[in-house]
């Protein structure tokens, strides 16, 4: 048999179309990633039924246990898998994916006890016996197949987990997962459970046991804050509304949008005025499915205008309906119509009714009729709402009505006969996403990150911004600090809601195969992406149609045109990133990285023509980097798979250089350590990448993360006996010690490693090696105040980097050189020079022009021209944190701290210093840490504030260690300072010669 794809109906296997619906046949289910969820139903002790029934008295119980089981399973759009002895499996989700599988699922599970309590009674009166089952209802990824090619429907742990939840729970009783229960919240009752110990997992399991299933919606859209951003469109409402009391006819407005634009909520602000105002307001809604549903939305609005509740009886209801409308005729036909009545009549009769009973509604007053989500309307529904507004004369009835997008597809002409109107809703505006945000979190003030990424994902849509916020508060991503929202982690990624995940993936099912194939390879290359691009990943035989498919998809809201950013390079961009993430959802791993390989190779090709290849190679180098980790995700690699990693991993080393030459240190670090992952622990090319990224990380703050790194390379590079590669990474290693203030006898140990290193280094003619090198030697004599031998080693620096082609070493060479001209015996005349001819050399390397305007503030603030040496050290310090220069970024002090002491403004000296002090604190270094320290104990002294100044130079004297006797020497060179403003002179000049 094969299985529709449209409607999940079974057809014979020569069918080509279904004969239920009418699709095509050939569309059959290919495997996908899908979120689905399962329902699992087991019989509990029937096999004891065999000793007191006749086996074709038990043939015939279980026979109709299965049909009712199963009629209500398919009644509510889920789809046997198979029967496994007594158990049920169902799947909802397939063929057809629907936004609210879920609570499909759980309705299903709940009607399933009422309908065996319903068939137990008849068994007791017929055979003496009744049934007892157990059901698991359990949601999540699987990869679902094709069952005409053979295939099982659905395969994954979620399945595993939906019959282990049948097994734990209690007789005649459902228990549903924690996703099922996120999805369906605020339509069932539930009773909390312990969480599960099921055999096959790791760890508990949450579980819940179903009490009942009767709301509509699985989650209720919040309400309860001020509407934002919808002024315009509140007006238009408004002014329809008002042509139709100055006409005293029907006029309709149907708004439309996507889901979670705010449809919903636009219609409920504007008929609560309306009501506030004493025009009578009545509302039904569409249902997504279900029996005798075409005239539920009149349903709906008949009831809540007659005050009819969900507690009165048939009877009750049609005496309410009697006392409103006052005509037997009109109520016979409208009760017929919404299930108070047996009694059948011709849909044009009925349409005559409802005319007639809004008339009567109408005759005391403007009435407001709403109807929900009219794209799930069937077509009689649709022909009443445009015959009531065309005949409708002489009564103000104004019919609101609320559709996605799909209503128009089905019927094009929607909203253009006369006395009927669109109104289409566009996503809310950046500045109204901001007051959003803030009203959903309590109107208390919100950390830019939470509020800038939380904005990105949700692009305008106000559902994906509840629900974003909503699941960053449940995992505790973000928490109330006080008043204010902060993040307690990273933002820079995040899951796709659940809710939003169903709704995209019920839209994208709704496409044609081929439309689906399109848009699959569209979501490989990324939120934007190039027509040329999709037609070289699609199958020959649909790359003429891909433009055609696009455009369809256009019509759909799914995609929109881009205007090109060159002429050659036409294409579109998905209309939601979320949309994007759901099609990519959807792949199966194997898929994706098959199409990242494939769109590489044509980048690759087009690019090249271009000569652009530099430009996207972190991008490229991404999409290799996603193929391999699939692969490698499915099990062994093969040569090809091992190759995809080396391709990644030297596209992304060269980007991080390029970032460490640029000075970008976190991006740096990012890119070289996504690189080092790809290879192998003990691979020379890891080893050789850890100097550059243990810098990234050493800048960026990053102190436990470099160490590591450098302590795993110099221990495999010694059982390598590869001694280059040792030497190089514990040169990087004693610079990180430097900051970190690791080592006690750090300087001794500096100058042992970079004398071995120099000759290892010169033989194998590895200037970058020896440019590194000289710049601990650099740091070794420096720290001493030797600053003739420092001289030496920055041009030494300069000299190596030169040869080896490295632009960022040879401007932090020359910088090192500055440094060591403002602390050294060079006339300020000939520094100040210097560092301005350095500033003309290095413009724009921000990085270098911030280090060398600190120590041209020093220097013109010795000339006493403190106004331009202000500019210069707030100009390096901003450049630094532009930057994110890390460590560099909070020691700016040393050059301001010393300019306002130079200018004698001892207090913004101080305040300069303690916020770097506490900065570098926080971050755990401890070089630039003594120097701070050390200057603003001496400021404390100038100022008369001792007890604080021996404070802070007890600090430094900690990082002191006692044999270092460099480290020594800073020390007692800023306590001597501090007891001679303190007037204590003797003390002071015994520390100075110690």
């Amino acid at each position: 048999m094969q299985v529709c794809p449209s409607c999940g109906e079974e057809n014979p296997p020569r069918f080509r179309l279904c004969g239920f619906c009418g699709a095509s046949l050939a569309s059959v289910v290919a495997e996908e990633r899908r979120i689905v969820t399962i329902v699992f139903s087991d019989l509990k002790g029937s096999t004891s039924l065999g000793e007191v029934l006749d086996p074709e008295a038990l043939r015939e119980v279980m026979t109709r246990y299965f049909d009712a089981m199963t009629e209500v399973l398919r009644r509510h759009g889920g789809t046997i898998e198979k029967f496994i002895g007594d158990a049920i499996m169902a799947v909802f989700g397939l063929p057809r994916v629907h936004e609210d599988d879920a609570l499909r699922a759980v309705r299903a599970a709940s009607e399933m006890t009422m309908s065996l309590a319903a068939l137990n009674e008849d068994l007791r009166r017929v055979y003496g016996v009744e049934l007892t089952n157990r059901t698991g209802v359990n949601t999540g990824e699987v990869v679902a197949g094709d069952p005409t090619g053979g295939q099982r429907l659905v395969t994954g742990d979620a399945v595993n987990v939906a019959a282990r939840l049948e097994q734990a729970a209690p007789a005649n009783e459902v228990l549903i997962g924690e996703l099922t229960y996120r999805l369906t919240r605020d339509a069932v009752e539930i009773e909390g459970v312990e969480p599960l110990e099921l055999k096959g997992k790791a760890e508990r399991v949450a579980a819940y046991r179903l009490l009942s299933a009767r709301g509509i919606e699985g989650y209720q859209r919040r309400i309860d804050t001020a509407l934002v951003g919808r002024e315009l469109e509140m007006a238009q409402l408004d002014a329809a509304f008002g042509a139709v009391i100055g006409a005293s006819q029907a006029r309709s407005m149907t708004v439309i949008a996507e889901a979670g634009i705010g449809k919903s909520r636009l219609v409920t602000e504007f008929t609560r005025a309306l009501g506030d105002n004493g025009v009578t307001v009545v509302r039904g809604r569409c249902l997504a499915y279900g029996d005798g549903i075409t005239f539920w939305p009149l349903r709906g609005a008949v009831r809540e205008a007659a005050s009819i509740s969900d507690d009165d009886s048939p009877a009750e209801a049609r005496e309410w309906l009697d006392a409103l409308i006052p005509d037997p005729d009109v109520t016979e036909r409208i009760a017929s119509a919404i299930g108070l009545a047996s009694a059948e009549f011709a849909v044009g009769e009925i349409a005559w009714a409802a005319r007639r009973f809004f008339e009567h509604l109408a005759a005391s007053g403007p009435v407001c009729v709403v109807f929900d989500d009219i794209h799930w309307a069937e077509a009689t529904f649709l022909d009443l709402v445009d015959e009531l507004v065309a005949t409708l004369e002489g009564s103000p009835v104004f019919i609101v009505a609320t559709a996605r997008h799909d209503l128009l597809e089905d019927r094009p002409e929607w909203g253009r006969a006369p006395r009927t109107e669109l109104l289409e809703l566009e996503p809310l505006a950046p500045e109204d996403v901001e007051r959003v945000i803030a009203n959903l979190l309590g109107g208390e003030a919100v950390a830019p990150e939470i509020a800038s990424r939380v904005a990105a994902a949700a692009d305008g849509n106000a559902l994906f911004l509840e629900q974003l916020l909503a699941m960053l508060i449940d995992r505790g991503a973000i928490q109330r600090d006080g008043n204010r929202w902060t993040p307690t982690a990273s933002l820079a990624c995040f899951d796709v809601p659940p809710t939003i995940q169903a709704l995209l993936a019920a839209r994208l099912n709704r496409l044609e195969q081929d439309q689906r194939a399109v848009i699959d390879r569209a979501s490989v290359i990324g939120v934007e992406f190039p027509t040329a691009a999709v037609v070289e990943l699609v199958p020959d035989p649909l790359r003429p149609d891909v433009d055609r498919h696009l455009l369809a998809m256009g019509r759909r809201q799914l995609v929109h045109e881009r205007p090109p950013d060159r002429a050659e390079d036409p294409g579109y961009r998905f209309s939601h990133v979320l949309i994007r993430d759901a099609t990519y959802a959807g792949l199966l791993k194997r898929a994706r990285a098959a199409y990242h390989e494939a769109f590489v190779g044509w980048a690759d090709r087009v690019n090249a023509e271009r000569g652009r290849e530099i430009e996207f190679e972190e991008l490229l180098a991404y999409h290799l980097e996603q193929a391999y980790r699939y692969l490698a995700d499915l099990g062994p690699l093969d040569d090809h798979g091992r190759e995809l990693a080396l391709r990644a991993e030297e596209r992304l080393a060269a980007a991080g250089r390029r970032a460490l030459a640029r000075g970008d240190m976190p991006a740096a670090a990012h890119l070289l350590e996504r690189a080092a992952a790809l290879l192998a622990a003990a691979d020379l090319r890891r080893l050789a990448l850890v100097p550059d990224l243990a810098e990234a990380l050493l800048e960026s703050g990053r102190f436990d993360d470099a160490r590591t790194r450098l302590d795993e390379a110099i221990a495999i590079a010694s059982a390598l006996g590869d001694e280059r590669l040792r030497l190089r990474n514990e040169v990087v290693r004693l610079l990180l010690q430097l900051q970190t203030g690791e080592r006690p006898t750090w300087s001794r140990e500096a100058m042992a490693v970079s004398g071995a290193a120099i000759p290892v280094l010169e033989r194998a003619g590895d200037d970058l090696g020896l440019a590194t090198t000289h710049r601990l030697r650099y740091a070794i004599h420096g720290t001493a105040n030797r600053y003739a031998e420092a001289t030496a080693a920055a041009e030494q620096i300069v000299r190596h980097a030169a040869s080896a082609g490295d632009a960022r070493l040879q401007r932090r060479g020359a910088a090192a050189y500055v440094a060591t001209a403002v602390y050294g015996p060079m006339p300020a005349t000939d520094a100040i020079a210097r560092c301005e001819q350095l500033l003309d050399e290095a413009a724009g390397d921000q990085r270098t022009e911030a280090l060398v305007s600190g120590a041209l503030a020093q220097l013109v603030a010795m000339r006493g021209d403190f106004g331009r040496a202000r500019d210069l050290y707030q100009r390096s310090r901003h450049l630094l944190e532009e930057l994110n220069a890390g460590v560099l970024a909070v020691a700016t002090s040393t050059d301001s701290g010393r300019v306002e002491l130079l200018a004698g403004n001892l207090d913004a000296a101080v305040a300069e210093l303690t916020r770097d002090y506490d900065a570098l604190s926080l971050m755990g270094e401890r070089f630039l840490l003594s120097t701070v320290g050390g200057l603003l104990a001496e400021v404390h002294a100038r100022r008369g504030d001792h007890e604080r100044a021996e404070e802070v130079a007890l600090v430094v004297a900690a990082l002191a260690a006692e044999d270092d006797l460099d480290a020594q020497a800073l020390w007692r060179g800023a306590m001597a300072r501090v007891l001679a403003a303190r007037g204590d002179l003797s003390a002071a000049l015994a520390h100075a010669r110690q």
